[in-house]
């Protein structure tokens, strides 16, 4: 910090001479630009002062909204030409009638309406419906907006602007009872054009029920009734279908796997298996006859399985010569559990096809019943057609009626005044100062630009300077170490606060010194 303070002493003066001439300059600059001049009025919008609850308001749209609405209402050149005219041209500082038209162009760039929020207390009490108040305070959010207007001479913008704000005031004032009255009359010729409707629907209606007295639909209960009890009965036999299905299923499974493992045991008689198998045994009683002596039991049983199977394969050959006789004793020969089964089978099947039967009368009535209910007679439908219609005409009529009346309400209310209501808080004010060019910003700017460029200045001097002022920079240029420090010969006029470093002497000892500079 030391470094830098002396480096802010020596370069002092390039500091100090950009800044000023910088800031005498940015504020000689600031009268090159021609003075302009804004006036500002502030406009409060007063609540509705009946609950919205009692009376709905007549404009609902948004308060950002309708004042851009209303500005752009008033900058439009057809309004602002009259509204010149009737200041005067001479009020306005205006040298040729040429004029007006710029100042129209001007009047449209310059205007501005900002939206505020303020705190009106006077404004808050007679204003209902607006936000809660924060714990501690007795004033209300009142909203509101700002219109300023700038030009180049400060009478001309007062008057412009206080023109400008009392045009808003009354467009505003004009716009809502228009909104009014024309609500007010588009609901009172709906409600004529529903009233004439309903009319006609009630003429229709009592001349269909005069038309078909004792025709009109009273069977409908008694239909349903009847309908259910058959649905009742249609499911009952579905079930019974459903059940005689899966126990016939599951029966031919079983019959399918009786007489599969019944086949197996007949094919024991099969020629083709039996000669195999007479093959076989003896096959086995050669192989026996070598090892074995006749007496021996594996070769006497094998034998006699040997004369077993060539009586068997015998009688079957036999069968074959007369086939007829054979189907008629396998058939007879069927196992009684198989018959029994075929015979469950075919009690199924009955009660399929009897189910079946009993299903379809069902539907076919069913259907009847549901052709009674849903497309009786054409009589029940036209009614309930009259009948629906006529509701929803009257309905209708209930709901313009109350739109009506709340309508009227509303324009009652409005021609009080004592609906939402904009309120004049400050008038148009006479400039005393210009709003552009603001001098001291200016010389503010000025001085900044100096400053930066004094320090930039300043920084490349101090780099481009390669003077030797204190023993650190004396050692960091020699890359040596000091051995001695001399003190300053100076007048009193130079002499600094004396200071301690640490040198060597010629033997080389780390000795103490104090000294005033280098």
């Amino acid at each position: 910090m030391e470094d830098y303070v002396a480096m802010l002493k020596r370069r002092a003066r390039v500091l100090a001479i950009p800044t000023v001439l910088a800031f005498v300059g940015g504020y000689m600059v600031s009268h090159a630009f021609p003075a302009k001049y804004t006036s500002s009025s502030t406009v409060l919008v007063e609540g509705q002062k009946v609950p919205d609850s009692y009376v709905p308001p007549v404009i609902t749209a948004d308060f950002t909204e309708r004042v851009q609405s209303l500005q752009e209402q008033i900058l439009s050149p057809s309004r602002l030409r009259p509204a010149l005219e009737n200041l005067g041209l001479e009020a306005l500082h205006a040298d040729k009638p040429g004029q007006e038209a710029s100042l129209v162009s001007q009047i449209q760039q310059t205007m501005q309406v900002t939206p505020v929020i303020t705190s009106m207390s006077a404004v808050a009490d007679q204003s209902a419906g607006v936000k809660k108040r924060k714990p501690g305070s007795t004033d209300e959010p009142v909203p509101g907006f700002n219109l300023s207007y700038t030009d180049s001479k400060p009478d001309r913008a007062q008057k412009v602007c206080a023109m400008l704000t009392s045009m808003i005031l009354d467009e505003n004032l004009r716009s809502r009872s228009d909104a009014a009255k024309s609500t007010t009359d588009f609901l009172g010729r709906q409600v004529d054009e529903a009233k004439r409707a309903l009319d006609e629907q009630d003429a229709k209606l009592a001349a269909f029920k005069k038309q078909y007295f004792g025709q009109l639909p009273s069977d409908v209960e008694n239909n349903l009734r009847i309908l259910a009890s058959m649905n009742t009965q249609l499911d009952a036999s579905t079930q019974t279908l459903g059940r005689a299905q899966q126990d016939k299923a599951y029966t031919e499974s079983l019959l399918a796997q009786q007489t599969a493992a019944w086949k197996s045991s007949l094919s024991s008689t099969n020629p083709q298996t039996l000669q195999q198998e007479l093959t076989q045994l003896q096959g086995q009683l050669m192989q026996l006859q070598a090892r074995y002596t006749d007496d021996h039991p594996d070769v006497i049983k094998t034998k006699a399985d040997i004369a077993e199977v060539q009586k068997k394969l015998k009688e079957v050959n036999n069968a074959t010569a007369d086939p007829s006789d054979s189907t008629e004793k396998a058939s007879a020969a069927e196992p009684p559990e198989i018959r029994q089964m075929r015979l469950q089978i075919h009690q199924y099947q009955s009660v399929i096809e009897q189910a079946t039967l009993d299903q379809k009368r069902l539907q076919q009535q069913i259907g009847v019943y549901e052709s009674r209910t849903a497309m009786s007679p054409s009589v029940e439908e036209q009614y309930k057609l009259l009948t629906r219609d006529n509701d929803n005409a009257q309905a209708f009529y209930q709901s313009l009626l109350a739109k009506k009346s709340a309508a009227d309400l509303g324009q009652n209310m409005e021609t009080d005044q004592q609906g939402e209501q904009m309120q004049l808080a400050t008038s148009a004010g006479l400039p005393e100062k210009p709003s552009f060019p603001v001098r001291p910003l200016f010389a503010a700017a000025g001085a900044a630009v100096g400053l930066a460029l004094g320090l930039m200045i300043a920084v490349i001097l101090e780099f481009s300077d390669k003077s030797i002022r204190t023993e650190k920079d004396a050692a960091a240029v020699t890359e040596l170490p000091l051995l001695i420090s001399l003190p300053w010969v100076g007048g009193e006029e130079d002499e600094v606060e004396p200071r301690r470093f640490w040198g060597r002497n010629g033997r080389g000892d780390s000795v103490e010194h104090e000294h005033v500079g280098v």
